[in-house]
């Protein structure tokens, strides 16, 4: 990250530091009931005094951390931080701490613990980087203490008419030039030799006029700019480059260096060669480091605002930097009904107050850098001005609303989203189906609680492998044991949905009453009006009564047996998004079928147009090898042992395999390169080749293993045993 840090821009930080303040939110606020709940659920009220019961909530918790990389804090009774620690894998590394035999700082930190918390971050970068500002900010009992004040260290561009470039861990308000932090201390010390070799900058820390040059000039390791070597604007264009590589444009630089390794390993300079190579990676572990979301060089105070919701239930992520660290980030529960920009007005009202006084930008994620006002004081599309009031009003400034203006802003925003997410899963899971199952029942009138869902959804193509899935769902979850797959014997060859739909249906309860198994809630069929009323009748007709539906995918519209007009749902309804759920499922589960068996057809009619090749021998071939694939890289011993066939005959099956294959890969590719219109002559010629290719191989097998009378022409149109098929 680059920045210039000058006086001025230390004045944003007039409100010092804000830690995990957690906002007071009014209970009458419209719109939203905001409770706090620290960065994860807080967990002091359903833990007891009983270590064991203690240690295994937070087992569960760790086992249901996110796989991202990020940092972790655990507090005390207390909500103090007790230590912080970082991890590549959330859920990995807490969960090590809940498995075998720990040591005794391990221990007692598990015993002392209440609660973990955890922020996701980009990489294990900004984890390596959060998690030291974390340590300084909190000083953790069980962490080492961080007192010397020493962080990671930047580089240093001066502001003087002959700019010196350096290395330190100390940041001076002169207007000087900042690139970093960096955590690779030796990717450093390489990029700095190595810009001294191409750049020459001058190294003296006190810049003074001479007559004569020091050593680094005569050496190349300087332009002796003290004694009128260079000029000031020449010197300058040279800073410039750094400044490029430091702020990670570094494509043409990578290249140059990449030639000139090659070259040096062609004229067998080793030595130089792994010098260039040790340069690029330090060029590209800069790169990685250029620009962190955790801190910067931006000594601005701002707050980045994202939300999530899912029907009424919304969190909010708040993370704040302040002088140019990430020192908080707070999620904040809620349930609202009104719309995205509606409930973050809300609660932007709700969440400063004179003890939280809100930075002088604010950035959200909702919005877009088109969505402000024309003073740019505020991105809501609702109340912009309104809202504008109540900041002057309340603080006696407005600050500046606004969505990301450019990459790294975007990328918090990203981050603080990603957090959000996590927490809704969380709430969700939490929760249950149970909300939606209710709404379910209300919206379709439905006799009773729909806990057990069953749907229907037919596939095929043109009449061939015609298809019937149903799934099963058992509290708003997939109940995967209870999938069934039907192929249809009534519709081969033609097209029906409504008599695929009656077969399925008429198979599945004609059974369920046989046995006298218990019914389904609620029976939903994939299709409109015409697939409901054909599932009904069925079910009429079995003296089943039993809840059914449709779901039409064109509108989202779900249709109620003999009905007039559909049931339409808000887009944000949960008994909406539960339908879908199952819907597409039906749907993915058919087709996946559908498509298998439409594989294995036409891998049957590729072998069977070897000669001497059968419908039997076929399926034979491919129980023993399931896939063409495995077929093509066989050896023809293998193919001949496992399948009993002659070796001869087993290399025309590989063969055949092999030019199958390979039109399929030219196909592929014709459609990649944009040539993908269907030709069916060419179609046709194609599979024509592969079917004669593997005839002529066949009939050259057996001519070759069978007596010499049976490879002559044969009088009066008397077939040779080698043209049998």
């Amino acid at each position: 990250m680059k920045a210039r840090v000058d006086k001025k821009g230390m004045a944003d930080q007039r409100r010092g530091i804000c830690s995990f303040a957690w906002a007071s939110i009014p209970v009458g606020a419209p719109l939203l009931h905001t409770q706090k709940t620290g960065i994860l659920k807080r967990m002091d009220s359903s833990i007891s005094d009983n270590n064991e019961e203690r240690k295994e909530i937070l087992r569960q918790f760790a086992h249901d951390a996110p796989l991202e990389p990020g940092v972790y804090l655990w507090r005390d009774e207390e909500n103090n931080v007790i230590y912080v620690g970082k991890a590549k894998a959330l859920r990995y590394r807490l969960s090590s701490y809940f498995s075998g035999e720990k040591d005794l700082k391990t221990a007692a930190l598990i015993k002392r613990a209440e609660r973990i918390e955890t922020i996701i971050v980009a990489n294990e970068y900004e984890a390596l980087l959060l998690e030291n500002t974390l340590i300084k900010q909190h000083s953790p009992k069980y962490n080492i203490n961080l007192k010397d004040g020493k962080t990671y260290p930047v580089i240093r561009i001066t502001s003087e008419e002959f700019p010196r470039v350096f290395k330190t861990r100390y940041i001076v308000e002169d207007g000087s030039l900042y690139f970093g932090p960096f955590t690779n201390l030796q990717a450093i010390e390489t990029l700095m030799a190595m810009a001294e070799k191409l750049f020459y900058l001058r190294k003296c820390r006190v810049f003074r006029k001479r007559d004569n040059p020091c050593m680094y000039y005569h050496i190349k390791r300087c332009r002796a700019p003290c004694c009128g070597k260079i000029s000031a604007c020449d010197y300058r264009a040279y800073v410039k480059q750094v400044e490029k590589i430091l702020s990670g444009d570094t494509a043409e630089l990578i290249i140059d260096l990449t030639k000139s390794m090659h070259e040096a390993a062609a004229a067998l300079d080793f030595e130089r060669a792994s010098e260039l190579r040790d340069n690029m990676r330090a060029i590209e572990s800069i790169q990685d480091s250029a620009d962190s979301m955790v801190v910067d060089m931006n000594e601005n105070a701002r707050d980045y605002i994202a939300s999530v919701s899912e029907g009424v239930l919304a969190t909010f992520t708040v993370f704040s930097m302040r002088g140019g660290k990430m020192i908080g980030r707070e999620l904040f529960r809620t349930r609202s009904a009104a719309d995205e920009e509606e409930s973050v007005e809300t609660f932007l009202m709700s969440y400063y107050n004179p003890a939280v006084p809100p930075p002088s930008a604010i950035y959200i994620e909702t919005l877009n850098s088109g969505n402000g006002s024309a003073d740019g004081r505020s991105g809501c599309r609702a109340g912009g001005d309104s809202l504008k009031k109540w900041f002057i009003e309340t603080f006696g400034y407005a600050p500046s609303i606004q969505g990301a203006d450019d990459k790294h802003h975007a990328a918090v925003l990203a981050m603080a989203r990603q957090n959000a997410q996590e927490d809704l899963r969380k709430r969700l899971k939490e929760r249950g189906a149970g909300p939606a199952l209710e709404e379910t029942m209300r919206a379709l009138r439905l006799k009773r609680l729909p806990v057990r869902i069953e749907g229907f959804d037919i596939a095929q193509l043109e009449g061939k492998h015609p298809v019937a899935s149903l799934i099963s769902f058992k509290n708003g979850v997939p109940d995967r044991k209870n999938y069934r797959i039907f192929k249809l014997r009534t519709v081969i060859g033609i097209v029906d949905d409504f008599a695929a739909m009656r077969e399925a249906v008429h198979r599945r309860y004609s059974r369920l009453v046989r046995e006298g198994k218990d019914m389904p809630d609620l029976i939903l069929i994939d299709g409109g009006l015409g697939q409901v009323n054909a599932a009904l009748s069925v079910l009429d007709e079995l003296g089943v009564d039993c809840d059914i539906a449709g779901l039409a995918k064109r509108d989202e519209e779900l249709w109620l047996p003999e009905s007039s007009e559909p049931v339409r749902l808000s887009k944000r309804s949960e008994a909406l998004k539960l339908l879908q759920f199952v819907r597409d499922e039906t749907h993915r589960f058919a087709t996946s079928f559908n498509q298998k068996l439409r594989s294995e057809t036409l891998c049957f009619s590729v072998l069977e147009s070897v000669a001497g090749i059968g419908a039997k021998k076929a399926a034979a071939i491919m129980k023993s090898f399931l896939s063409l694939e495995r077929v093509a890289a066989a050896s023809v011993e293998v193919i001949a042992e496992t399948c009993g066939i002659k070796p001869d005959l087993a290399n025309a099956v590989k063969t055949a395999a092999s030019l199958s294959l390979a039109d399929s890969k030219a196909a592929k590719k014709r459609l990649a390169s944009g040539d993908g219109r269907f030709k069916p002559k060419a179609a046709a010629a194609s599979n024509a080749v592969t079917r004669l290719t593997g005839a002529l191989l066949a009939a050259e097998a057996a001519a070759e293993s069978e007596p010499d009378y049976f490879t002559a022409p044969s009088p009066e149109g008397e077939r040779s045993k080698g043209d049998q098929h």
